[in-house]
């Protein structure tokens, strides 16, 4: 545990995360000072009134007299009123290294492109169902700093590259990179390559390395080594096996479920799951239970979620879908016995959509095409696209024509900004019409 009486501190952005830093400090007897790009920040109400702000943009003057900054995961570290501090001996962290450096329990540290959220949430409920005090958050839920304040014989976080990449202890019993695809390609302007140096900083002294075997880019730099454990769809030690029409989960050649016994549906969500259970088994939980929390996760909110069945068909909310990567990864094996009616559509923010034409084929696919880039969708294949004007109106016209053994899948590939809310009143709009249709 690190001692911070007599440090100058500076705190970069306000909203959960800040508070929590704040809160560590003040417990530390350390008076921090925030300061936040916002004008009015989340979280700014509760900030304690002996707690010295500064809003609107960054006070260069407060960062150079500091000796300790605490950066947002929002603020890159490239910005120049970090880089002059930094130059001027300026120790910058994030809150999961303040985490890191105060943890008594193991660490299962998850990141990834898609899926991590998912993994996470897994692993905790497995953690749960063994019975053991587990705190779960990071980048999804609790801040990492907010876990601390309960007991803990494990703590799984979700993290992300820019967590990451003001993070220096971190000593994971088991770390994974799930899949690195682009993103945030604006904090990276040399590309790839930077992306992943950011999320394989994860691996850096971690007991156990959870590798995708169809990804490369997860391994480590320099190869596998002893610490790694793979998953994959077809070979890896946890990898997916189809018989007589059914999938399992096996691990070292060993079936131990049946996917027809989960509530997740997906290709993508059995490899989470083996990736869920790759972390579980190296650090010490309990297989059977494991494998039961894996016959009860109903999935998160939006993310390829079961949210009606009905006279053998399933309707999924994949609403989380934002951009064509998260679709593409829905669609990727995914087997439907009878026909999958997809809705696409919303604001494709200017996307390229041709990477889905590949997974589009085939007799048993219906599109519907909705919003603003509908028609921009519906070109995507001509012969089998329906365009409407709303996902309603789509989905009215969907519902007399399903039978048993169909899908109705909403994985949009586009942000819902041009008719709704947020995704999520999307997902919940998709949810309520499918228990009044279907």
């Amino acid at each position: 545990m690190a001692d911070y009486k007599g440090r100058k501190v500076v705190i970069i952005g306000l909203g959960l995360t800040g508070l929590s830093c704040v809160d560590f400090f003040l417990a530390q007897g350390v008076a921090p000072r925030v300061m936040d790009t916002r004008q009015s920040p989340p979280g700014l109400d509760t900030l304690p009134d002996e707690v010295e702000r500064y809003l609107g943009s960054l006070n260069d003057d407060w960062l150079l007299a500091a000796d300790l900054i605490i950066a947002s995961p929002g603020i890159a570290l490239a910005h120049p009123s970090l880089v002059d501090a930094a130059a001027a001996g300026v120790e910058i962290i994030g809150d999961i290294e303040l985490f890191c450096r105060e943890a008594q329990a193991p660490v299962v540290a998850i990141t990834g492109s898609n899926g991590k959220s998912t993994v996470t949430m897994l692993v905790g409920d497995m953690a749960k169902a063994a019975g053991w005090q587990v705190g779960v958050g990071g980048n999804i839920g609790l801040p990492a700093l907010t876990l601390l304040r309960q007991p803990a014989q494990l703590y799984v976080l979700e993290l992300s590259s820019f967590q990451l990449e003001t993070t220096y202890s971190l000593k994971a019993a088991a770390a994974t990179i799930l899949n690195v695809t682009e993103d945030h390609m604006n904090r990276y302007p040399l590309g790839m390559q930077q992306y992943r140096a950011a999320k394989l900083r994860i691996y850096e002294n971690a007991q156990t390395c959870v590798v995708n075997a169809d990804d490369a880019l997860t391994m480590p730099v320099r190869g596998a080594d002893k610490r790694c454990i793979s998953f994959g769809v077809d070979v890896g030690d946890y990898h997916l096996n189809r018989q007589q029409g059914s999938v399992w989960l096996r691990i070292n050649g060993e079936k131990v479920l049946n996917t027809g016994e989960m509530k997740l549906v997906g290709q993508h969500n059995y490899t989470n799951a083996l990736a869920a259970l790759a972390l579980a088994d190296a650090v010490g939980l309990p297989r059977a239970t494991s494998l039961k929390a894996l016959t009860t996760f109903r999935g998160l909110p939006h993310r390829f979620q079961l949210v009606h069945e009905n006279r053998g068909v399933r309707w999924i909310n994949d609403s989380k879908a934002t951009n064509v990567g998260s679709t593409e990864a829905a669609l990727k094996g995914l087997h439907v016995n009878g026909r999958l009616w997809l809705l696409l559509g919303g604001d494709g923010k200017s996307a390229d959509f041709t990477p889905l034409t590949p997974y589009l084929q085939g007799e048993n696919i219906r599109l519907y095409c909705f919003g603003h880039d509908g028609a921009a969708l519906a070109e995507l294949r001509a012969d089998i696209s329906v365009k409407t004007t709303t996902m309603k109106q789509a989905m009215e016209l969907i519902a007399p024509q399903v039978q048993a053994g169909d899908m109705v899948l909403l994985s949009p590939a586009c942000a819902s900004l041009d008719q709704f809310h947020n995704f999520e009143q999307r997902g919940d709009a998709f949810a309520q019409l499918a228990k009044e249709l279907g």
